[in-house]
């Protein structure tokens, strides 16, 4: 087999999908059976969770979701009573997503509950090792986005 061969097992973009879908089926179990939400949700919840209302554009941009994927999921929370919508004054076409109170309270279940599942996943990584992943992810992140496609 010629060395320029594909090979997945040894293909980056292909493993750090394998090791996305192993960990995302793990969070979305535990997300799922234990508070009833979707990891598209979540995310939802978690960026909201961290700041001051946003329109859904930015959750777009942030969560790395597309816009129907963030909007079904803003639906969702919106029909159970973890997220309000209000009208957005600097632009009257958009509005505006907050948690509601029970929303509050879900993020500050659930968040404990993901920083675990995360120690958990990387237990086995020396200190120095967490920040290598961490830094290399943020490359690959950075050049993928590079790349424009």
């Amino acid at each position: 087999m010629p060395h320029s061969a594909l090979q997945l097992d040894n293909f980056i973009p292909y493993r750090l999908s394998v090791a996305t879908n192993a960990v995302s089926a793990v969070i979305a179990t535990l997300y799922e059976r234990r508070f009833g939400i979707s990891i598209a949700e979540w995310r939802v919840v978690a960026i909201l969770g961290e700041g001051a209302a946003m329109a859904p554009r930015a959750i777009v941009t942030r969560a790395k979701l597309d816009k129907v994927t963030v909007s079904r999921a803003a639906k969702a929370l919106e029909g159970r009573g973890l997220i309000g919508r209000t009208a957005d004054d600097a632009d009257q076409r958009s509005h505006r997503l907050a948690l509601t109170a029970a929303g509050r309270a879900l993020y500050e279940t659930v968040a404990p509950e993901a920083l675990a599942m995360e120690a958990k996943l990387l237990a086995g990584f020396a200190e120095w090792e967490r920040g290598a992943l961490d830094s290399l992810l943020r490359r690959i992140e950075g050049a993928a986005e590079a790349c424009g496609y």
